[in-house]
């Protein structure tokens, strides 16, 4: 059983495009957030503790916008480990061709607030470095499944029954590729929540449940 010795819950909530913000008291992260240079999507507008960059386009790599007053993120841009702030991060080399270019895309482990959370950017094809598919199953995957460049429905679900994460918040999706990837993998009632607050105990006999996060 885990010991849920935190005081603090984690709250995860999603802002267009690839950009999840999850905070847990003081402390708060951004992956992919949205630059001002996208054409898609609206800039990030929260400041950050620790930003993670998974891929080189303005629709996600818009660490100046996770900037508010004298708050300055701590950017973590590529493959390492990193800890920063009792958040311990690891980013391993995939691909992916969003915008039409193949680029490397960075895949983050992270484990903040007694949780871990695989987050995979604009991953491109459903293979990871065997360093991933080694470590234990993620307490929430965050993986996209709107094609375009990243994962297609079908792929992003293969990859989520790879992975056996106990709770999965799909992200670059639109109605039309997030429908096709709930019905993949038999979630069509996953809840639409404009947030998602956990605690170590929550996660506890979950397996594989899709929560749908709203912008």
């Amino acid at each position: 059983m885990i010991e849920d010795t935190t005081s603090a819950r984690m709250i995860i909530t999603y802002h267009e495009a690839a950009c999840i913000r999850v905070g847990a008291g003081d402390t708060t992260l951004v992956f992919g957030p949205v630059s001002k240079k996208s054409k898609e999507y609206k800039p990030t507008n929260f400041g950050a503790d620790i930003a993670c960059i998974s891929f080189n386009h303005p629709d996600m790599n818009g660490a100046d916008e996770a900037k508010r007053g004298d708050k300055t993120p701590f950017l973590i841009y590529g493959p390492g480990e990193y800890e920063v702030l009792n958040v311990t991060v690891s980013g391993f080399v995939a691909r992916s061709s969003w915008g039409g270019e193949e680029k490397i895309n960075t895949v983050y482990v992270v484990s903040f607030d007694g949780l871990s959370l695989l987050y995979l950017g604009a991953l491109g094809k459903a293979e990871l470095p065997k360093e991933v598919l080694a470590m234990d199953p993620p307490d929430i995957l965050i993986i996209p499944v709107g094609g375009a460049g990243a994962l297609s429905p079908s792929e992003a679900h293969k990859l989520c029954v790879n992975l056996e994460p106990k709770i999965i918040v799909p992200i670059l999706h639109d109605e039309k590729t997030l429908k096709q990837f709930l019905k993949e993998a038999g979630e069509e009632g996953a809840p639409r929540e404009e947030k998602l607050t956990l605690k170590p105990k929550d996660v506890i006999g979950k397996e594989g449940d899709v929560v749908v996060l709203t912008t």
